[in-house]
């Protein structure tokens, strides 16, 4: 066997580690990866230091259990909008018909049970499949007609707004009818006790809503599929997901959530009126969303953090309310924390660059 050569003798005693480069993180860096790992976070801190502002202001009675229950109350269907915005939004698209599928569904299911005389169960079933139509019909433009989403929702919010109005001949169904004839639309108007707060089920929904849809984003293969399609979708098209089925799916249930927070505003609202079309439900909606930390580039953000993003909304108008400061303050501020948000979103979305 040949003896080793001089230079193979260096290079067994020569040092064998790999080169190592050890990176000292900023506070600043540290606070950023956070953020960016914690997407609830941003609009969590928002809505405790709204809370302490408006409790120091106003004093003990913005803590009241009247208030806080007020303020549930008031993002309940705003909550339920905001969820089926977020699925849609973290594919990178968004839908402008949200609102106005929420009210003719709610149309559909007062007609069914009120003028028809239909069972209730099967009106709200109606109501419900209702809001899925129109949105796998956005899916279907979105996903294999390719059109942008801006684009097909904003030609489908006239469409079903005009067909709203056509169908129930703009007439109110008044809220004795629908007690005396369908109780089960009421079914979400329904209150108990949680010590001295009293709750909703509509409020109840919302935050089961919530959590199930966290959930399933979070621990299913359709969840991280929804987040892979927004992040890239080229990406996730070569990686082997259906992005068109994601796409259907998505804007699908975002219709049939729709289609539910219309069961539960009948409950909130009492009567049904085709009037609401013309509501900005869906501004709200967006709102909340944004202000929640859900990124409109797509791919990011918590949809707890839409919940947490509707109760800064409810909590800044109650404490502007109770301030008895001018209406337009709430407007102004609300566009500063949308702005504000989507500057806090590109900052953070930095540490991914």
């Amino acid at each position: 066997m040949a003896q080793a050569q001089e230079f193979e003798k260096v290079l067994s005693s020569s040092d064998t580690s790999v080169a190592a480069f050890d990176e000292h993180k900023s506070a600043v860096k540290r606070i950023q990866h956070f953020l960016h790992s914690t997407p609830a976070a941003v609009p969590l801190i928002v809505l405790v230091l709204a809370i302490i502002i408006f409790g120091i202001t106003i004093g003990g009675r913005f803590f009241s259990s009247y208030t806080l229950t007020l303020i549930l109350q008031q993002i309940a269907i705003v909550g339920i909008l905001g969820a089926a915005q977020t699925l849609v939004i973290l594919t990178a698209g968004i839908d402008l018909s949200i609102g106005v599928i929420m009210v003719i569904s709610a149309v559909i299911m007062g007609n069914c049970a009120v003028s028809y005389g239909m069972p209730a169960v099967l009106a709200v079933a109606i109501g419900l499949a209702a809001g899925a139509a129109c949105g796998l019909l956005n899916g279907v433009l979105v996903a294999y007609m390719k059109l942008p989403p801006f684009i097909v929702t904003l030609g489908t919010w006239n469409i079903v707004m005009a067909t709203n109005f056509i169908y129930s001949a703009n007439e109110t169904i008044r809220d004795t009818d629908v007690d005396t004839q369908a109780p089960l639309l009421h079914l979400f108007a329904l209150s108990f006790k949680v010590g001295t707060a009293v709750l909703t089920l509509g409020v109840i929904a919302t935050v089961v809503l919530v959590l199930i849809l966290w959930y399933v984003l979070n621990h299913t293969a359709w969840g991280r599929h929804v987040y892979a399609v927004g992040d890239d979708q080229e990406a996730a098209k070569l990686s082997g997901i259906q992005t068109k089925k994601v796409l259907m799916t998505v804007y699908t249930l975002a219709g049939l959530i729709a289609a539910f927070a219309a069961w539960v505003s009948i409950g909130r609202n009492g009567s049904i009126s085709p009037s609401a079309a013309v509501t900005d439900y869906n501004l709200q909606a967006i709102t909340a969303t944004v202000i929640g930390g859900i990124s409109l580039f797509g791919g990011r953000g918590s949809i707890l953090g839409t919940l947490f993003g509707a109760m800064i909304v409810g909590v800044v108008s109650m404490g502007l309310n109770m301030l008895g400061a001018d209406p337009q303050w709430k407007v102004l501020l609300t566009g500063v924390l949308i702005i504000g948000a989507v500057a806090i979103d590109q900052w953070i979305r930095k540490v991914s660059a």
